[in-house]
């Protein structure tokens, strides 16, 4: 009974390491108002940009409790910078009766930076590298272009990453 009472002192004074969602440990406190100004990309895929960024928009404003501006805002309190530096589309699968790829495979490496108004870096990762399948068909009456519906599962699950790190320091 004295061994319990003592892991129960023991395990109360120590914590449970939960915190509550949107008390950001790479922002600095007072920081209420966040930029994102749209991705810059070293690609020439059309598009992409403008998904990922939509997307991280999306996920900050429902995760946090900032209030998110979609330009280099100078009044900004901090400013949340990505660049796409390579999107690859790689077949995985090869029918070999109609000698057409049937899915495949998009690669993507992505850098982000956090920028508080002073200049200081609040966080970087210049490695974020993300893929989705999808798969193609060769009927053209029936054909849908799976590639935008990838990009942008691809998007929300670098979107939530992103915030994820931003928020919970891992």
């Amino acid at each position: 009974m004295a061994c319990a009472l003592v892991f129960a002192g023991i395990a109360a004074g120590t914590g449970c390491g939960y915190h509550t969602m949107g008390g950001a440990a790479h922002l600095p406190q007072g920081t209420r108002t966040l930029a994102v100004p749209v991705f810059a990309t070293r690609t020439t895929n059309n598009h992409t940009e403008t998904v990922m960024t939509e997307a991280m928009v999306r996920e900050l404003l429902t995760r946090t409790r900032l209030r998110v501006v979609p330009s280099d805002d100078p009044d900004a309190d901090a400013v949340l910078h990505g660049t796409i530096e390579s999107e690859m589309v790689a077949p995985l699968t090869y029918n070999s009766v109609t000698q057409e790829s049937s899915s495949f495979l998009i690669t993507v490496v992505v850098a982000m930076k956090l920028v508080a108004r002073d200049g200081h870096v609040l966080y970087e990762n210049d490695n974020y590298v993300f893929r989705q399948q999808y798969q193609s068909t060769t009927d053209l009456t029936t054909y849908l272009d799976e590639d935008p519906a990838a990009m942008a599962r691809l998007s929300r699950d670098l979107a939530h990453a992103v915030v994820s790190d931003i928020l919970e320091s891992f």
